[in-house]
């Protein structure tokens, strides 16, 4: 998870790694970049006429941009068993510089290495919309994934610190005071709790109907001039 710099929005809290779509990630060729996954399954499972894989594209391309970890494997083998040589890895870090410094090459860097998204190790879990009394509001989609030992750094500019830490440790030391998040946040790492590994999680919020993953858009009112929630 990564902490938000004080400079952003939600300044000071603990988040996932995450962003926004980019027109970069809406493609015609997605075959190209996820032969795991086909746009029309992916719309389908959010709810959409089309570009649903667009969804998958960017949680991979904002994951590497806040974290540092590629979710994308050689052609034809999986993302446990590809490996990247020191070539790799210095290829990787030169497009790493670049975009950080806001040029957008992630999809010419996964062209470059010859290597596709490693969509299948991603898993859509939530939908979250900001209540109606916020004056900037999103409608934001929330995805786990499973990775290999790569290392994970913060950019150090939205995120100014990051840690590996387990669901049911972080809820703890919520509690406590000491781990700062927002509600949607909280929620979404309570419904990740439990699972023996990442695998048997993955297969099991993919093998959810689509009914069952929640839409959520919290409802508040305003009591005494402070807001006050009233469901989720």
């Amino acid at each position: 998870m990564i902490k938000r710099s004080m400079k952003t929005n939600f300044g000071g809290v603990w988040v996932f790694p995450g962003g926004k779509i980019d027109n970069e990630d809406i493609s015609n060729n997605f075959l190209k970049y996820s032969p795991h996954l086909d746009d029309a399954l992916a719309s389908e499972r959010l709810g959409l006429k089309k570009n649903g894989l667009s969804y998958w594209a960017a949680c991979i391309r904002e994951c590497f941009e806040e974290s540092g970890i590629l979710l994308a494997n050689k052609k034809g083998v999986n993302l446990k068993n590809t490996v990247l040589n020191k070539d790799d890895l210095k290829i990787i870090d030169q497009y790493k510089s670049k975009i950080l410094q806001g040029e957008n090459i992630f999809y010419q860097m996964i062209d470059t290495l010859n290597l596709e998204l490693a969509t299948n190790e991603l898993a859509y879990i939530s939908h979250w919309v900001t209540p109606k009394i916020e004056k900037r509001r999103y409608s934001t989609r929330f995805f786990i994934a499973r990775t290999t030992d790569q290392v994970a750094v913060h950019d150090g500019v939205e995120g100014v610190e990051s840690k590996w830490i387990n669901p049911e440790e972080a809820l703890q030391e919520s509690k406590s005071g000491n781990f700062p998040m927002i509600m949607p946040t909280i929620k979404n790492l309570e419904m990740i709790c439990g699972f023996t590994d990442t695998a048997e999680l993955l297969s099991t919020m993919n093998n959810k109907n689509k009914s069952d993953i929640p839409n959520v858009e919290p409802v508040f009112e305003i009591v005494d001039g402070e807001p006050k929630l009233i469901r989720y």
